[in-house]
């Protein structure tokens, strides 16, 4: 594991708010049409962080039950919590072998009127969805954080730590998706891509 790899509750958190700074000053380069347009045949811009909204939005709802309703619906971990590493390595396999969005596909934006005040609303919704994903986050004591479990539709039941490992990439991966379609080239210095 590099160390820059967060793994504590706290550092993942930090990690999510340093990548959303760095994912809104990405998306600020672009004018609103780029923002909400299709890339070809796949989501604009704007339905990458609708999509990572929505996701953001389930977890910090699973985050938010009871301890003993997460323990009876989807049992307790066992064994230690894998790393962002082998979390990132899962879900790209898991992608690979055509895992989708599926529910988590945001519906298309019809009749925008207004698309400056749209893409602010988009764009704070996601602000706000990261913010309310880390205070869900800090309610566990590591302990808990651990052993209890949530399910991803893609990559089965994961501990609380691995959904939030899950969250930071999946962030990452979406930014990156929409860079590499627009001819960005991606570094490995980001030490979230290594």
């Amino acid at each position: 594991m590099a160390p820059s790899t967060p793994r504590t509750r706290e550092a993942i958190c930090a990690a999510l708010a340093t990548l959303h700074e760095e994912s809104v000053q990405y998306w600020s380069t672009l004018s609103t049409a780029q923002f909400l347009a299709p890339i070809n045949d796949a989501w604009s811009p704007a339905d990458n962080v609708r999509h990572l909204t929505k996701s953001m939005r389930a977890v910090t709802t699973g985050l938010g039950m009871h301890w003993l309703i997460l323990r009876l619906r989807f049992g307790a971990a066992d064994g230690a919590a894998r790393t962002y590493e082998q979390i990132r390595v899962a879900y790209k396999k898991a992608l690979l072998a055509g895992g989708t969005a599926g529910p988590f596909a945001p519906k298309p934006l019809e009749n925008v009127q207004d698309p400056e005040a749209e893409r602010e609303r988009i764009m704070e919704q996601h602000r706000v969805a990261r913010e309310a994903l880390c205070a869900a986050t800090m309610r566990w004591d590591q302990e808990s954080f651990d052993k209890l479990r949530l399910p991803h539709p893609l990559l089965g039941k994961l501990s609380l730590r691995e959904m939030m490992l899950f969250t930071l990439y999946h962030n990452l991966h979406h930014v990156d998706n929409v860079k590499n379609r627009r001819g960005v080239t991606l570094t490995a210095d980001h030490p979230l891509r290594r």
